[in-house]
């Protein structure tokens, strides 16, 4: 089945490779010409930098080797969707713009087979006999009196290539600004939201309680200690009550990103900080990242629960990736003896969880894992996926927050989902 599902994908990456080689070079360069072969070079180097940009860090490569095909790996898989989806879009405008054109040239031919007239000239006597030498010359001149022949300029190419190229064009300006955009705001860092959570069981003297949420971090070969720091000063500037790390915090493993990680030792908060794993940690080593997280001073909720002094439980499951490990979700564990006339926060990495939750009377699901989509149209394949894709929703008793994330897997691009830090504020309805 899995060798199924990857010729499937190869297959369409070939497909889709020769479409956009067929309208971004085939259809705008002279065959043979020295356009033609850079661009078919190109576009043979990329894919191959995207297949090692996927399998480079499974395949236990130098991490140094990782980093270097990681960047344009990465962003070219982003620029291929959105040069994709941009010359689809020119496959409208190209009969468009052509049939255009074709009638703006018939009218200027037009114009130009109905001369104004112009008057005959007046006759000059020509001599009876003339000197050879000077009837030679009366010939020449003749000749090059004869009909104007209007020779076509060098720049002059035709209505099939200049479309093309328009067409072509407009798409790469389309992707690369697109991809440009969505990489400044992943670099430049996650936005803090504020969400307010009221709960019926939350006591008075919770109301109000901070719990800085961060998820899907996504440490690796692109998003490295400047990226973790960055997220460490905009958690502690919200002077949070509680730090929930749910999930996918690294891609690779500890002693590659070990290093990278250290700004997480920085995070601050009045009840400190908590982490469970994603399917991510499963990738890179879930029992060696759990341990180092521990010594960066975050607890790990491996499948357990303990009182908040503010008066509600907090309780974190393994990801559902850890089955495969023995090591997946138990909730009879984390959530099984508790006392049900309390409010319980539960820190999980995937949404599809909920319904455990819902069975286990938590009031609130604490979620991140679908990145919102990351980018778009990707949202509605997320939405497929999962329940909740982003944003809060509510599950019969339990209310359900996923956070798009801090970071991003794969190209260090966000579309139409930029990413966040989320402070939630719990309400008491008591207050």
């Amino acid at each position: 089945m899995i060798a199924f599902f990857l010729v499937v994908v190869l297959a369409l990456l070939v497909l889709v490779h020769w479409y956009v080689w067929c309208r971004l070079v085939r259809d705008v360069t002279a065959p043979g010409g020295l356009g033609r072969r850079i661009g078919t070079g190109v576009l043979v180097a990329l894919p191959v930098l995207s297949v090692a940009a996927l399998v480079s860090g499974r395949a236990g490569a130098p991490f140094a080797v990782q980093q270097v095909v990681a960047w344009p790996g990465f962003l070219w898989l982003a620029t291929l969707l959105y040069l994709v989806l941009a010359l689809v879009v020119g496959e409208a405008v190209r009969p468009l713009l052509t049939r255009w054109l074709a009638r703006r040239a018939a009218g200027a031919e037009a114009a130009v087979a109905a001369p104004a007239p112009v008057p005959a000239p007046a006759p000059v006597p020509v001599p009876e006999r003339l000197p050879e030498a000077e009837a030679e010359a009366e010939v020449e001149v003749e000749a090059e009196d004869g009909p104007p022949v209007v020779a076509a300029p060098a720049a002059d190419v035709s209505r099939r290539l200049f479309v093309s190229r328009v067409v072509g064009g407009a798409a790469v300006a389309v992707a690369a600004g697109t991809v440009a955009n969505g990489a400044y705001g992943v670099l430049r860092g996650p936005r803090v939201k504020r969400v307010t959570v009221p709960l019926a069981k939350l006591p008075r003297a919770a109301h109000g309680y901070r719990i800085a949420v961060v998820s899907d971090i996504h440490l690796g070969p692109i998003l490295g200690r400047a990226h973790a720091q960055r997220i460490v000063d905009a958690i502690n500037a919200t002077q949070p009550d509680l730090i929930a790390v749910v999930g996918d915090l690294v891609d690779g493993t500890v002693a590659d990103l070990g290093p990278a990680a250290e700004p997480l030792a920085g995070l601050r908060a009045r009840h400190g900080s908590f982490f469970v794993t994603g399917n991510h940690e499963y990738f890179s080593g879930a029992d060696a990242w759990v341990d180092h997280v521990r010594e960066l001073g975050m607890r790990p909720l491996r499948n357990e629960r303990l009182e908040i002094a503010a008066g509600f439980d907090l309780a974190g499951v393994d990801d559902v990736a850890g089955e495969s490990e023995g090591q997946g979700p138990d909730f009879g564990r984390a959530l099984g003896d508790r006392d049900r006339s309390r409010a319980a926060v539960l820190l999980a990495h995937q949404p599809i969880v909920i319904d455990d939750a819902v069975a286990h009377g938590v009031d609130l699901q604490l979620s991140g894992h679908t990145h919102g989509g990351q980018l778009w149209p990707g949202n509605y394949l997320a939405e497929l996926a999962n329940p909740t894709v982003a944003g809060l929703e509510r599950y019969g008793d339990t209310q359900l927050y996923v956070s798009r994330g801090a970071g991003a897997w794969g190209p260090p691009v966000r579309v139409g989902a930029p990413s966040d830090i989320t402070v939630v504020q719990l309400a008491s309805k008591r207050a």
